[in-house]
Parts: structure tokens; C-alpha cells; sequence
């Protein structure tokens, strides 16, 4: 790391120089280009300087200490290297996080989708409150949360919810969810006490702006036909429900959660662009071959990324090999540990992978 860190602050200095020459400064495009380079380093060289400079500073409060010193006055020189140390490790954190690649989607509004997989009924149940717990994290947050189509199973689960949470850092938080979740537990509609096995799928999209995917209004069906939920006599009487399929791939988008047929239209394509984003990025990151669903895979169990286990109140994300206790608390939506963990696991990765 030290090497790379090195290269890169020469890297910066040849940049200042060439900034500094005449032959750069009347070429309006090299230099734009060139200002642009160095900005984008600019912080990492910043952290760098800071953290060398600490450490020469522990270097010099060290070597008072050879010196004939009285106690008190050693005492308070240990101190201070104690202090500059835990700077120093602070700054390394600090260098190790620039160093780590920056999803531009962290920060966008997001779209998940959770689907009951294998279980039958209490596969529904458990999407039904992977949801609340997902809807409780966010209100936490203070982020927003839409509803913008489910299909409900008719005993209080969902066969499979869409929505919308809207709030700056959504995606670089949520994005670690998307996989398979597995439940194990005794179900309210099973008599003998048996513990079920069951599975849910959920997806996490980022919602794509109309500048990122142009979507050609020629390849686009959009049908009107009227809502199947719940909503009262409005809903049954008018049509305002929106279903728009994207003709080149087949992707289908529905909305019916809102009275106003423009407002599902608008959310329909919200979800639509998302998708087809998605489908963008896995192409070009070159890691999915199959195109939305690789998210979630098939949901079958082979394929989970967490258990929640409720006989023995733990929930082991496999990812990381860790296991959390107080499973009704993180169903609550305290999820902060548990994504701060993978979310530190992650960026370990990314460095290594930088750095090789």
C-alpha cells in the first residue's frame, strides 16, 4: 500500500508541474483535463502528507525520551505518543477508505423488490416482515418509504412487494441486502411444532435518473386496467392502474398502489428505468451473466446470504461468517452492526483488489 500511496503522490507532483507549464495552460482542453486528475487525488495525497507528518511527529516525541527526563514530565510525553498514535490509526482508517473505489450509486434513492420463495405461506409471512423490517430501518433514518405494488398471500404475507425508499445514502447502505434470506422457525399455522425451513428473495436497485437510461417511448406497452388491491370502491371503479412492458427485453413494471393513474405511470417507470440500469451495470462490471434476477437468484435455500434462526434467537450472515444475536430487534430494523460489518468487510476486499 505504501508503494502505491508513494507512486500516486509523484503521480500528483508531475501533475503540478505540468500544470504549471506554458504549454499546458494555452491548451484549454489538457489543462481542464489535467485539473480534473489532480482534484480527483487531491484528498488521498492530503491524508497521506497528514499521516506522514503524524508519524514523524511520534518519531520526534519519541526520542525526547532518551533524554534525562523526571517522571511526571515522562508521563506526559507517553501520554501525548498515545494520543498521536490513536491519530495515526484514525488517518491510516482514513487512507484506506480513499483508497477504496466509490460506488457512484451510493448515495441515489432506492427501488426493492422482496419475493416469498420456497415455503409456501410462510415463505409470505417472512417477506412480509423483511419488509417492516426494512421499513422500520429507514424511518429510523428518516428516509421515505413508498409502496409501489404487492401482491398479497391472503394471511397477512406478501407473495411479493415492490417499494420505493427515498434518502441521501440509501443504496450504500441497503445494497449489501440484496441475496437470498432464509427464515427457520415453528410457523403460526403449524400445528406440531415442527421448525420450517423457508426462504425469501430481495432485490435492491438503484433508481436511474431519465439521463442515465433513455428509454425509447416506442419500445414501450403501456396498459391501463383496473387496480386488484385493496382501496375501495375508487379502485375498483376506475382504471387506474399502469402496467408497462419494455419490448427489446421483456421487463414488465406495474403499479396500482396510487388512485392517480399519471402518479403509477410515473412510479411504474421509475421501477422500469431501474431495472434496466441494473442490467447495465451487471454487463459492464462483467460479475452477473443472467440479468435481474442473478440478484436474487432462484431462491432456492442453497443459495442464502442470512439465516434467521428464531430457536436460537441468531441471525448468521454467511458472507461474513458472523453471527448476530437478538433476532426480534434486528427484525425491528436495528441493522445499523450488521450492515457497518459488511459494510467494512467489503471495503477490505475492494483494497486488496486496488492495491494487487
Amino acid at each position: 500500500m505504501w508503494d502505491r500511496l508513494e507512486q500516486i503522490e509523484k503521480h500528483y507532483q508531475e501533475l503540478d508541474r505540468q500544470l504549471a507549464s506554458p504549454e499546458v495552460s494555452a491548451d484549454h482542453d489538457k489543462l481542464q483535463a489535467l485539473a480534473q486528475e489532480k482534484a480527483g487525488l487531491e484528498d488521498l495525497v492530503t491524508k497521506y502528507r497528514a499521516y506522514r507528518a503524524t508519524a514523524g511527529e511520534i518519531d520526534e516525541t519519541k526520542a525526547m525520551l532518551d533524554g534525562a527526563m523526571e517522571e511526571d514530565m515522562s508521563a506526559m510525553v507517553r501520554q501525548e505518543i498515545g494520543k498521536l498514535e490513536a491519530k495515526l490509526e484514525s488517518q491510516l482508517e482514513e487512507i484506506k477508505l480513499a483508497l477504496t473505489p466509490r460506488d457512484p450509486s451510493d448515495e441515489k434513492d432506492i427501488i426493492m423488490e422482496i419475493r416469498a420463495g420456497t415455503g409456501g405461506d410462510e415463505a409470505g409471512l417472512f417477506a412480509a416482515d423483511l419488509f417492516r423490517m426494512y421499513s422500520r430501518y429507514a424511518q429510523d433514518k428518516g428516509w421515505a418509504v413508498d409502496i409501489i405494488d404487492s401482491n398479497e398471500s391472503g394471511i397477512g404475507g406478501f407473495k411479493e412487494i415492490v417499494f420505493e425508499i427515498k434518502g441521501r445514502g440509501a443504496f450504500s447502505r441497503l445494497k449489501y441486502e440484496m441475496g437470498v434470506h432464509r427464515v427457520q422457525r415453528v410457523p403460526a399455522t403449524e400445528s406440531s411444532g415442527r421448525i420450517h425451513t423457508s426462504t425469501a428473495t430481495v432485490a435492491v436497485l438503484p433508481e436511474a435518473d431519465e439521463v442515465e437510461i433513455n428509454v425509447n417511448p416506442e419500445d414501450l406497452r403501456i396498459d391501463i386496467f383496473h387496480s386488484g388491491g385493496a382501496g375501495g370502491q375508487n379502485v375498483n371503479k376506475v382504471a387506474t392502474a399502469v402496467r408497462i412492458t419494455h419490448l427489446p427485453t421483456g421487463l414488465v413494471s406495474i403499479c396500482q398502489d396510487e388512485r392517480s393513474q399519471l402518479r403509477n405511470r410515473k412510479k411504474a417507470m421509475a421501477v422500469l428505468r431501474a431495472r434496466l440500469l441494473d442490467i447495465e451495470r451487471s454487463r459492464q462490471e462483467q460479475e452477473i451473466t443472467q440479468q435481474r434476477r442473478s440478484q436474487v437468484g432462484s431462491g432456492k435455500r442453497a443459495e442464502k446470504i442470512r439465516t434467521y434462526n428464531f430457536p436460537q434467537d441468531r441471525i448468521s450472515d454467511h458472507r461474513l461468517g458472523q453471527t448476530f444475536r437478538n433476532l426480534p430487534r434486528i427484525l425491528d430494523g436495528d441493522l445499523d452492526k450488521l450492515i457497518e460489518t459488511l459494510a467494512t468487510s467489503e471495503q477490505a476486499k475492494q483494497l486488496e483488489e486496488q492495491l494487487a
